[in-house]
């Protein structure tokens, strides 16, 4: 048996761009992994089975979980008889916009490349993520990314200044789907996509801040008033810059100063139950 960690990203930009031909959106948006993370397990079987057991009730443990289809994928793209039984220690919020689910999957990927010997490279690895769903590619490298296309297309930048990210998930969740549905393109305010990009090359916390943007959280905020009153009180407790992750309905908080991180955590505890104080992790999977 073995395991792979499974990383939460948070979106410091998110930009989208135009409705494609396919169906799908075109995306401009840089991410970056933090220190919040499931845990996959991955055990070899003789029967030839995908098996998933769930810490958590509300995730499928059946072909509607990214990590299934991953594992599925993988098995019939190179052949693989064995079978494996995945176990899910949940630790990032459901539906909550830090890319859970696509994690899960990515983590089964490199996780089945070492249990099934498959001597994969990570590019190789990141090209079949994309298959299975936009942020899968991302989260099989890790780190920090400006990502295009649907997500496939990764640009590798480097790791954010250091601060605290304080999360906090509203007791809701949110449907991607229904969020890019009530997105009027034509109303977009573009985030600063090249001032995070200037932000992170010279290492500018100030930068970062002021360049911090997310054209899904007017939807979600439209559609959800308990994302605006959580954004609202994260300010007046005192983060330097906060802003929605993907499309909802987690929220974050960058914070330099430490003395603030425990005054800041303490009063969200009092709006929602899921609130997590961490750090931006930054650094890309290596394969062994």
């Amino acid at each position: 048996m073995l395991y792979e960690k499974a990383p939460a990203k948070i979106n410091l930009t998110l930009d989208v761009l135009h409705k494609r031909q396919d169906g799908f959106h075109e995306v401009e948006m840089i991410m970056t992994t933090v220190d919040l993370a499931d845990r996959v397990w991955l055990r070899p079987t003789n029967d030839g089975n995908i098996t998933i057991k769930v810490s958590e009730r509300y995730v499928p443990n059946d072909r509607k979980n990214l990590a299934y289809q991953a594992a599925d994928l993988l098995r019939r793209l190179y052949g693989v008889r064995q079978g494996v039984e995945l176990t899910l220690n949940k630790k990032i919020p459901v539906a909550a916009g830090l890319a859970g689910g696509s994690s899960d999957a990515a983590a089964t990927l490199r996780g089945l490349n070492r249990l099934w010997d498959l001597r994969l490279s990570v590019d190789e690895l990141a090209d079949i993520g994309a298959k299975i769903g936009s942020d899968v590619s991302f989260c099989v490298y890790g780190g920090t990314a400006l990502a295009k296309g649907r997500g496939e297309k990764i640009e590798h930048l480097p790791a954010p200044p250091n601060c605290w990210v304080i999360l906090a998930k509203p007791a809701i969740s949110v449907s991607t789907a229904d969020i890019y549905r009530n997105l009027d393109i034509a109303s977009i305010k573009h985030p600063d996509t090249k001032g995070m990009l200037h932000a992170l090359h010279a290492g500018d916390y100030n930068k970062m801040c002021d360049s911090l943007g997310n054209v899904l959280e007017p939807v979600t905020m439209s559609l959800h008033p308990q994302v605006v009153v959580l954004k609202e009180k994260m300010q007046q407790f005192g983060a330097d810059a906060v802003l929605m992750s993907g499309s909802g309905p987690t929220v974050f908080g960058f914070v330099r100063q430490e003395a603030r991180v425990s005054r800041i955590y303490n009063g969200l505890k009092g709006f929602c139950t899921e609130v997590h104080a961490v750090r931006m992790t930054g650094e890309r999977f290596l394969l062994d």
